[in-house]
């Protein structure tokens, strides 16, 4: 591991720089905000029926390609739903965590709003410390960067695979009492979503298409952008170090945000320094950083590409042959 001082992003503070006003501000962002949690939601739903229907009409090997990545994006912003509701920031828990569940969670087949939360808190309450269940899975080789191009993309075809499936399914359970929501959701309804899901599979005959355009991006294209998001999410591999140290700002450009919609994930150090403030907020917060002059624009990332520039290692130069 290398030292967290040698790592610096965009943030040159953390809520304790802001002055009271500025705190005052933006503590009054926070709370649940369910008119954008669902409006995100019908627009993940609507994006994944109309390109799913696209591809059934065009019976078009390369349409089906497509539609599996463009479904597998818009999976990733329901689990990003399930993230947001885990802070009761979509609605209050009781019954914010079945709605989330029954929209975003359930449907992912392996995610619930209950499982997540414990995972997802204990990493916000034991930050970069041996607590920290995210810290600890993702320390080792394949968390540490730079690295090489070719082993990123190794990773990256790892993932697009499924072979880390499993890994990232044990990942989001955490074994213990830490954290458990006050009003979680029956277990009853969960198997009774499953339950109805087959139902209509079954009556449809539609198992054919579930499993090419929700089932592969699930297990393919969707946890390579899992652990993209992840990389952009922290820096791991740094001892003892601070939100600031380790959490990049990325701002991707328009026709990023279109292609790869990541609820403002990429502010993430402000999800941290305001964990009650929901996702459509945090733009807000970043506006009042950069008014505090607490932000380094030089080293905030604009554009996925110049966060990937930072991330891959340069090749080492061929050294000259030694004279004879």
């Amino acid at each position: 591991m290398e030292s967290a001082s040698s790592s610096q992003f965009g943030v040159l503070g953390d809520r304790q720089s802001l002055s009271a006003a500025a705190r005052a501000e933006i503590l009054a962002l926070g709370g649940p905000r369910p008119q954008p949690f669902l409006l995100t939601a019908l627009y993940a739903w609507a994006v994944i029926i109309g390109v799913v229907w696209w591809a059934l009409d065009a019976q078009s090997v390369w349409v089906t390609l497509l539609a599996i990545v463009i479904v597998a994006t818009r999976q990733n912003m329901l689990a990003l739903l399930v993230h947001d509701q885990a802070h009761c920031l979509g609605f209050p828990a009781k019954p914010g965590d079945l709605i989330a569940n029954l929209l975003a969670g359930y449907p992912l087949l392996v995610l619930t709003v209950e499982d997540y939360a414990q995972v997802h808190l204990s990493h916000h309450k034991y930050f970069f410390t041996e607590k920290d269940p995210d810290f600890l899975r993702k320390s080792g080789p394949e968390w540490t960067f730079p690295m090489s191009g070719r082993q990123l993309a190794k990773l990256l075809l790892t993932d697009l695979l499924g072979l880390n499936v499993w890994g990232l399914i044990k990942g989001k359970k955490l074994q213990g009492e830490a954290f458990k929501r006050p009003h979680p959701t029956p277990k009853w309804v969960r198997w009774g979503f499953y339950a109805c899901l087959v139902g209509v599979l079954t009556a449809t005959h539609a198992w054919g298409v579930f499993l090419l355009y929700w089932v592969v991006p699930l297990l393919t294209v969707f946890q390579v952008i899992v652990r993209w998001g992840a990389i952009c999410e922290h820096k791991y591999n740094l001892l003892h170090a601070s939100i600031a140290e380790s959490s990049p700002i990325i701002m991707p450009r328009w026709w990023e945000k279109l292609l790869l919609p990541n609820l403002n994930f990429t502010l993430h150090p402000y999800h941290h320094f305001f964990p009650g403030v929901s996702f459509s907020m945090l733009p807000k917060v970043h506006a009042i950083f950069c008014r505090e002059g607490l932000i380094d624009d030089s080293r905030v990332f604009h554009g996925y590409a110049a966060y990937l520039k930072y991330l891959i290692r340069p090749s080492a130069p061929v050294s000259a042959a030694p004279a004879a």
